[in-house]
């Protein structure tokens, strides 16, 4: 999903863009509208889209003042505008993109797969940055992993996985604050990322976190475990013994 501002001073052209968008096969969620300079200022920071479209002349300051007051930005940027291709060549230069008006159907598909590769493209290198920075770091000290997110990434502190549960072919992780993400690495991936000190895969489906155990039960063959956040795991009975040992029983 690519969440999209539109920032025109002119509601008719904004209701067209929105209308052209939604005929798209892009995967666009239009987050915000915004009619000048001064309402898009407060409003991208907020809701930190993706992609921005955004007319050159507005109301309060024009598209480059903003960007200006912005800066660094994190998001793609297709320019919308009523002046000559010929007067836009430097934008090509600096890998922006822009449209003219009024908008074409087929420019605003090839303008929006063009933000999209980069869209991508930023995610992958996220991925990449973190992956490197937790090879960088000694096993015990590779603090962070990457969750995706419908925007992108969170990163989040391995001590902050409670568990991870294999869903299908996904892992859901469990996270201390309660917030639930579904990634595509098998939980078996998980097994090999996670450190060993802090994380035991309990059970075929599950890996938990021992620094959050709350309690054991001997009920059933293997038992089960209560984590802090109240949820309930099995132990696999041939894990059983392996399990205890790690808290001096066995």
């Amino acid at each position: 999903m690519i969440k999209t501002i539109l920032v025109d001073d002119d509601e008719k052209n904004i209701t067209i863009l929105r209308t052209l968008l939604q005929q798209l096969p892009s995967n666009i969620e239009v987050a915000g509208e915004a009619g000048n300079a001064e309402d898009a200022f407060k409003m991208i920071p907020q809701l930190n889209p993706n992609l921005v479209f955004l007319d050159i002349e507005m109301p309060y300051g024009n598209a480059f003042d903003l960007l200006d007051k912005l800066m660094p930005v994190n998001f793609e940027i297709i320019f919308i505008t009523a002046f000559d291709e010929y007067s836009l060549k430097a934008f090509r230069y600096c890998a922006l993109d822009y449209l003219l008006k009024p908008v074409d159907i087929d420019d605003l598909e090839a303008a929006v797969q063009k933000a999209e590769k980069k869209i991508e493209l930023k995610n992958i290198n996220a991925q990449l940055s973190n992956l490197l920075f937790n090879l960088n770091k000694p096993a015990l000290s590779a603090t962070r992993i990457a969750m995706p997110i419908k925007e992108g990434f969170d990163f989040i502190g391995i001590n902050e996985i409670v568990s991870c549960e294999s869903k299908n072919d996904c892992t859901i992780v469990h996270t201390q604050s309660g917030k639930k993400y579904t990634c595509d690495r098998t939980i078996k991936e998980y097994e090999g990322l996670l450190p060993e000190n802090s994380f035991f895969r309990i059970h075929h489906s599950y890996i938990v976190n021992v620094n959050f155990i709350r309690k054991f039960f001997k009920e059933g063959r293997g038992g089960y475990v209560e984590l802090s956040d109240g949820t309930t795991v099995p132990v696999a009975y041939r894990r059983k013994d392996i399990f205890l040992s790690k808290f001096g029983y066995g």
